[in-house]
C-alpha cells in the first residue's frame, strides 16, 4: 500500500458527514459571485448587444445613440482592447467579433448605472449585417465539409478481416443530442481595480488560473497584475470550465477603462443562448459478433458538433473515442473522429467530457443487437464485459475488471433481477397496452485529464499560533462536495478534529497554475496537494513533539488533537501546546504542497498509452413501465452498485452517484435542445431558451424505489486516502434507464423485434419506436450485411 493511499485507523476521512455549506446553503446565506454586488459601492452592470442572425458580417456598428440613453456609461466595443481581442485558448473566439458567428452572438456590451439602463442602452446600439450562409445541424457540416481542428484515429487489430469473418455484421446510424447545462447560477462576474492598477475578478468559474490568463492577454498585462477569486459555484458541470473567461475579460476591461466595478451576470435566456452545451454527436458504426454473442469487431466514425469555435472540442473527441468501448472488450476496433463547424454556441465540457458519447455508442450497438442475435440485453452485455488481463484499444490494462463483475453480481443479486424479469414477463403477457423492462448496464470511466500536464496540483496551509488551521487549494467548490473532502484529507493527516481547520475561497494569488476542477479529479489532485502540504507541516512537528516527549520522532502521533507515543501509557501533548512550543523553537508552520499523477503516457496522434490513473466502475439496473398509447414513461426503481474506492466522504459520494444518474437519465430521455432548422428569418435560433420549453428532470421523474450502493473493499493503490473519484462516472449509469426504454418499446411488438430509439429518449421518441414494434411495419429490423 503506497504512503499516498494509506489510511490511519482514527481518521476523519471515511465519515459520512453533510456537506461544509449545507447549513449556508439551505438558508440562503451562501454567498455567490452575485451576492458580492450588494457588498460593493458604484457598480456598473453590463448588458450584451445580441446579433439576431445565425452568421453575418458586421458591416456598421454605431454606439452614439446608446450614450443617449439615461443612465448609459460607456459602450464597450473591439476598439477598447488594449491587449488581444480574443476569449479563447485557441485564439478562434474574438472577444469582440466582427463576424456573427452564431444568433445571440454578443456583439459588443454596454455599461450602465443600473442593469434597466445597461438594457436600454444595448437596445438603443444600432448594427447593420451582412446575412451569411449558415450550417445549423451536423449533419449539414457533414455534406459541407465544414470542420475544425484536428480530426483522430484509433485503431487496434484487423476490423475489415474480423468483420469479414463474424458470423454476425450489423450496421447503423445513429446521431444523438447535446445538454444545457442548466446550472442554478448563471455565469457571473464582478471587477474591480485597486489603487495600484490591480485587477481583482470574482467569478464563477472552474478554472480561475485560465480565467486570470485570459483576463491578462485581453487586457495586455501580466498574469500577476490579475487576480481571480471563486467563492463558490451554484453549480458547473463543466460548463464554468472555458466560457466564463471571455465574461471576465468584459467586466475586468468595463473596471479597467471606467475605473468602476462591473458587474456582468448573465439572465437565464442569455446564458442559454450564449454559452456552450454538450457536444451532440453523428456516428456511423458497423459491428461484427461470433455465434457466442460475443462482439469481436467494431468499426465507427464519431462526428462532435463543436459550434462555432473550438473550445475543447479536441480533448472532448478524444475522450469519446477512448470510451466507445465502455466496459466491454473488443478485440479489433477502428473509430475515426472529427469536430464539425456549425454556426451555433460553442459547445463546451459537460459532466463525462465526451466519455457518455463515446459509450453511447457501443451502447446502442449492443442494445439494437441483442434482439437480432436473440440475447436478452442484459445477457448480452454481460458476457462482454472485460475481464481480467484484457487491455483497453488504446493499449491501457485494465486494472480491477473483477471489480466490474462484482458490481454486476451485486446489483443483479440485491436487486432481484432474475426474479423481477419473470414478474416483468407475466406482467406484459397480461397488458397489451403498457409494458415494462428491466435493462442493466455497465460503467468503465478513466480518470484523469487527457493532457498530461493537467493533472498537477498545489496547496497551501497555515497552521497558526493558537492551533487553528487554514487550507487554500486551487479546486473550485461547484457543490459537489469538495471542500467537505479537503477538510477530512486536511483533519486527517494533521490528526486533529475537523473544528480546527478552515477552508479560504480558491485564489490565483495563494495557489497559482492550477487545473480546472474537472475530469473528476479534484479530489484526487488538491486531495494529494493537501496532504503533501500537511505532512511536511507534521513532520516538523513530530521532531518537536519527539523532543517533548523523550521518544523518537518516528513514534509519534497524532490523534484528535493530541501528539502521543505509539502507545497511549506515556506522555501527550495538545495540539495547541506543541504548536505554541514549535512557534517559540521557530519551526515552520505553514507549508506548500503539490502533486503530480505518476504513471501517465500518451501519445495524442498516435491515440496510445495509458492516459488515466485508474478506472471507475459501477453498474445500474433500471425497470421502467411505458404507456402504450402515449409512449409516457415512468421509473419504478433503480439499482446501483458503484466503485469510488474508500470513500472520503460517504454521505457526499451517494449524493453525487444520485445526482450524476439524474442528470444523465435528463440528457438521455427528456432534455431536447432545438434549433431551428427552417430556412425563415429565425433559423439557427435556440428554440428552448427557458424551463418552460426546455424539460428538465424532477421530483416527477424520480424512481419510487431507488437503491445506491458503494462497492465494498474497493481501496485503489497510489490515490489519496484510497479514494476514488465519483463526480462523473455516475451520469453514465443512467444508459440502464435509455436501455430498458428500448426493451420496452420493443416489448410491443414480435419477439425478436429490434428498434431504433432516438436521443433524447422523449416520451414522443418512445411512442415513435413502440409503433414501429406493434405495428410490425416499420420495425427497423437490422439485416445482417455479411455472414
Amino acid at each position: 500500500m503506497s504512503s499516498l493511499s494509506e489510511r490511519p485507523q482514527q481518521a476523519v476521512v471515511g465519515l459520512p458527514l453533510p456537506h461544509e455549506s449545507a447549513a449556508l446553503h439551505v438558508t440562503g446565506k451562501a454567498l455567490y459571485t452575485d451576492d458580492i454586488v450588494v457588498r460593493t459601492r458604484d457598480v456598473l452592470h453590463a448588458w450584451p448587444v445580441q446579433s439576431p442572425h445565425t452568421h453575418a458580417r458586421i458591416t456598421d456598428l454605431r454606439v452614439k445613440p446608446a450614450y443617449d440613453v439615461p443612465g448609459v456609461v460607456r459602450v464597450l466595443t473591439g476598439d477598447d482592447v488594449p491587449g488581444v481581442n480574443d476569449a479563447g485558448v485557441k485564439h478562434d473566439e474574438p472577444l469582440f467579433p466582427t463576424e456573427a458567428m452564431f444568433h445571440g452572438h454578443a456583439i459588443c456590451w454596454v455599461l450602465g448605472e443600473t442593469l434597466e439602463a445597461a438594457r436600454l442602452g444595448a437596445a438603443a446600439v444600432e448594427v447593420e449585417y451582412e446575412p451569411l450562409e449558415s450550417l445549423v445541424t451536423v449533419r449539414e457540416a457533414i455534406d459541407a465539409g465544414s470542420f475544425q481542428g484536428t480530426g483522430r484515429h484509433l485503431a487496434r487489430g484487423d476490423v475489415e478481416d474480423s468483420l469479414a469473418k463474424a458470423a454476425y455484421v450489423f450496421e447503423g446510424e445513429f446521431e444523438f443530442a447535446g445538454q444545457e447545462h442548466f446550472y442554478l447560477e448563471t455565469h457571473a462576474s464582478l471587477a474591480l481595480v485597486d489603487e495600484g492598477g490591480q485587477i481583482f475578478v470574482q467569478s464563477s468559474t472552474q478554472h480561475p488560473s485560465e480565467t486570470q490568463e485570459i483576463v491578462a492577454h485581453v487586457l495586455g498585462v501580466p498574469s500577476h497584475e490579475v487576480t481571480v477569486q471563486c467563492l463558490r459555484m451554484g453549480g458547473g458541470f463543466g460548463g464554468k470550465e472555458m466560457q466564463p473567461h471571455g465574461f471576465a475579460a468584459i467586466a475586468a476591461l468595463g473596471a479597467t477603462l471606467t475605473g468602476r466595478p462591473v458587474r456582468l451576470r448573465l439572465n437565464r435566456t442569455q446564458d442559454i443562448t450564449m454559452s456552450g452545451k454538450r457536444h451532440g454527436f453523428h456516428s456511423e458504426w458497423r459491428a461484427g459478433f461470433d455465434d457466442d454473442g460475443h462482439l469481436v469487431a467494431l468499426d465507427a466514425t464519431l462526428t462532435a458538433d463543436g459550434g462555432w469555435s473550438l473550445d475543447l472540442s479536441e480533448p472532448v473527441l478524444a475522450r469519446a473515442m477512448c470510451h466507445v468501448d465502455n466496459g466491454y472488450w473488443i478485440p479489433n476496433v477502428r473509430v475515426d473522429g472529427r469536430i464539425a463547424k456549425t454556426n451555433k454556441t460553442s459547445q463546451t465540457a459537460f459532466r463525462g467530457f465526451g466519455g457518455p458519447q463515446g459509450m453511447l455508442v457501443v451502447e446502442e450497438v449492443l442494445g439494437r443487437c441483442a434482439p437480432l442475435l436473440g440475447y436478452d440485453g442484459i445477457e448480452l452485455r454481460h458476457r462482454n464485459l472485460y475481464r481480467l488481463n484484457d487491455t483497453t484499444p488504446y493499449g491501457q490494462p485494465v486494472r480491477h475488471a473483477d471489480r466490474l463483475e462484482s458490481c454486476w453480481s451485486q446489483v443483479s443479486d440485491n436487486g432481484d433481477v432474475v426474479r423481477r424479469q419473470a414478474e416483468i414477463e407475466r406482467f406484459n403477457a397480461e397488458h397489451p397496452h403498457r409494458k415494462r423492462a428491466l435493462a442493466m448496464t455497465p460503467v468503465k470511466f478513466g480518470i484523469s485529464f487527457n493532457l498530461t500536464a493537467f493533472n498537477q496540483a498545489g496547496a497551501l496551509v497555515h497552521v497558526y499560533k493558537d492551533g487553528s488551521v487554514l487550507i487554500n487549494h486551487g479546486g473550485t467548490e461547484m457543490g459537489q462536495g469538495l471542500h467537505t473532502k479537503m477538510l477530512q484529507v486536511a483533519a486527517t493527516t494533521l490528526g486533529v478534529p475537523l473544528a480546527r481547520v478552515r477552508l479560504a475561497p480558491t485564489r490565483t494569488d495563494k495557489v497559482p497554475n492550477t487545473s480546472a476542477t474537472a475530469a473528476s479529479s479534484g479530489a484526487d489532485l488538491n486531495g494529494a496537494a493537501i496532504k503533501n502540504a500537511c505532512e511536511q507541516i507534521r513532520e516538523r512537528l513530530e521532531q518537536v513533539a519527539g523532543g517533548r516527549l523523550g521518544i523518537s520522532p518516528r513514534d509519534v502521533r497524532f490523534t484528535e488533537g493530541i501528539a502521543h507515543g505509539l502507545t497511549f501509557d506515556g506522555d501527550s501533548l495538545r495540539w495547541e501546546e506543541l504548536v505554541d512550543v514549535a512557534y517559540h523553537q521557530r519551526v515552520q508552520l505553514w507549508a506548500a504542497g503539490f502533486y503530480r499523477t505518476e504513471g501517465l503516457h500518451w501519445d495524442p496522434n498516435a491515440m496510445r498509452g495509458e492516459p488515466f490513473k485508474y478506472f471507475a466502475y459501477g453498474v445500474a439496473a433500471a425497470e421502467v413501465e411505458v404507456d402504450g398509447f402515449t409512449g409516457a414513461y415512468t421509473l419504478r426503481r433503480v439499482d446501483i452498485v458503484h466503485d469510488v474506492g474508500d470513500s472520503l466522504s460517504p454521505l457526499i459520494d451517494i449524493g453525487q452517484i444520485e445526482g450524476g444518474f439524474v442528470q444523465g437519465t435528463g440528457w438521455l430521455t427528456l432534455e431536447d435542445l432545438r434549433w431551428d432548422e427552417s430556412d425563415g428569418p429565425n433559423r439557427g435560433r435556440l428554440a428552448t431558451q427557458a424551463a418552460s420549453t426546455y424539460k428538465l428532470p424532477s421530483f416527477s421523474e424520480m424512481p419510487s424505489e431507488f437503491n445506491v450502493r458503494l462497492l465494498e473493499k474497493a481501496h485503489e493503490d497510489g490515490a489519496v486516502y484510497g479514494s476514488k473519484a465519483v463526480g462523473e462516472p455516475p451520469l453514465m449509469l443512467a444508459f440502464s434507464v435509455r436501455e430498458a426504454l428500448r426493451q420496452a418499446a420493443a416489448a410491443f411488438g414480435p419477439a425478436g423485434t429490434s428498434v431504433e430509439l432516438a436521443s433524447p429518449a422523449t416520451p414522443e421518441a418512445v411512442y415513435w419506436a413502440l409503433d414501429q414494434a406493434r405495428s410490425s411495419l416499420r420495425a427497423e429490423r437490422l439485416e445482417p450485411s455479411g455472414v
